[in-house]
């Protein structure tokens, strides 16, 4: 109005107000620009509740900060934008027929993670995806994960991808061969992650049911006092299926929204995981040693065991030994059981640590993780999470491959720029004896790459070939 009564003012022409018109024509063009690039335009009422208030820093503390009280943007410079926010392109619509998250389900959401619904993920978390390696290459069917608390999903995720492309792709195949891991382009790597995304959530719904969480343009609930604020957990939509192939199918038509940059995709599928499994079921699963399902360490938040378990098993067990412990080592009775791994999965687990072995604390993990249906191995090695895996599928079924064979070994890491193939002999001669080093020089913990003494838990004493590779880790 303002406008208009200048323009008569000053004796404005037709041209002026025509130009005028078009300038406000092209709003929405601008709008959609600007969502496009992860900003986000806001009303008037939302500019006024934002004044006075201080700007977020992008790299939010996980468990710092006040309690929100309400869906708000954040000021990053000139322009309003949540820190890593979703791109538009990756949202989905409130009408795509899922069920909007309420005030409730975030709380327990939250309580589950992190045992307070005022905890809240960092900015290292909300930048981790699914990012694959370069299709067509000796790392096509690897995905990138850098180090911190999320890197631990990452690499569950990577040892199903491996499982699908192996074993499970081409069901008629005895074995596997590393030309089959290279040999994957884009749409199969989508394909495969989706089937990797599918059977962890799958095996958490125990086969009858999952849920899928996706992210949409508006906040579903108002929040609490005692809920803060992500700009992300509000907005979600969950999606439930009771056949596999629907939730395979549905998350492979959404595949962008856990494989692109800004997508929160680890995060997604770490919510998708916990709804599969129920509220219900993840209380039974969880014993009075873990509350819930992620710790602070070293500021950030990393994966218990229990989460581990429900990625590899489907069900959230808090330790790696076989079966439920009922008695203390003294032989009395607990308050409750302690839980352990029932059955074994498709995709094992192995540990080692150097200063857990210097304490004398390093869990023994059961045979149940130690041999999985399938030789592929999520390894946790002095905290750091990578995959091993063997492309002969007899090589836990028959004592006489054990001999001599060969195990691929991948720690996600940008600087690994080729599979590693390590090459294990049982039975030629006792690894102490390796390298012409005595035994009283130091001790074999110190002397040999952890990566060794991981599969010496699996395979004692067995001799390790690098094969022309520098070892590490």
């Amino acid at each position: 109005m303002e406008e208009s009564s200048d323009c008569s003012q000053h004796g404005c022409d037709s041209q002026e107000f025509e130009e005028i018109a078009s300038r406000i024509s092209d709003l929405d063009k601008w709008r959609e620009i600007f969502s496009s690039r992860g900003l986000e335009l806001i009303d008037g009422v939302a500019q006024r509740h934002q004044e006075g208030r201080k700007s977020e820093e992008e790299a939010e503390d996980a468990a710092g900060g006040p309690p929100s009280t309400g869906c708000k943007p954040c000021r990053s410079g000139s322009s309003l934008t949540v820190p890593y926010s979703i791109p538009q392109a990756l949202t989905v619509s409130p009408s795509l027929g899922g069920q909007p998250v309420t005030l409730e389900m975030a709380l327990n959401l939250r309580k589950f993670l992190f045992g307070s619904a005022l905890h809240v993920f960092n900015y290292e978390w909300k930048k981790s995806y699914f990012k694959f390696r370069e299709p067509h290459s000796d790392l096509s069917y690897a995905v990138e994960a850098e180090r911190g608390g999320a890197r631990a999903i990452q690499m569950v995720v990577q040892a199903n991808i491996i499982k699908h492309l192996l074993f499970t792709r081409n069901q008629g195949a005895e074995n596997g061969n590393l030309q089959r891991l290279y040999d994957v382009g884009e749409k199969e790597q989508e394909k495969a992650l989706a089937v990797a995304l599918t059977d962890a959530l799958w095996a958490a719904g125990e086969g009858v049911g999952t849920t899928v969480c996706l992210v949409t343009s508006d906040c579903c609930f108002t929040p609490s006092v005692d809920y803060k604020v992500d700009n992300f957990t509000e907005r979600m939509q969950l999606f439930s299926f009771n056949e596999k192939e629907a939730t395979w199918s549905f998350i492979y038509e959404h595949i962008q929204c856990f494989k692109e940059e800004g997508s929160h995709g680890v995060i997604l599928f770490l919510y998708s995981l916990i709804f599969s499994r129920t509220p219900d079921r993840l209380r039974d699963d969880l014993d009075f040693t873990t509350p819930h399902l992620l710790q602070l360490s070293l500021g950030n938040f990393v994966c218990r065991q229990a989460l581990l378990n429900l990625m590899l098993t489907g069900r959230a067990s808090p330790n790696v030994f076989n079966g439920d412990v009922q008695h203390d080592d003294q032989g009395c009775l607990l308050p409750q059981p302690l839980r352990g791994v029932l059955a074994r999965s498709d995709v094992g687990y192995l540990h080692w640590d150097r200063e857990q072995q210097d304490q004398d604390k390093l869990p023994t993990v059961g045979s149940m993780l130690k041999t999985p249906k399938l030789p592929i191995w999520l390894c946790c090695i002095n905290g750091t999470y990578s995959v091993l895996f063997s492309t002969n599928r007899s090589l836990l079924s028959d004592w006489k491959v054990e001999h001599l064979f060969d195990l691929c070994f991948y720690n996600g890491q940008p600087s690994q720029k080729n599979t590693v193939l390590l090459t294990i002999d049982t039975h030629s001669h006792h690894w102490e004896e390796e390298r012409g080093v005595s035994k009283t020089v130091v001790d074999p913990e110190k002397r040999f790459p952890s990566v060794e003494m991981t599969i010496r838990t699996k395979w004692e004493g067995a001799a390790i070939d690098w094969n022309g590779t520098v070892p590490f880790f």
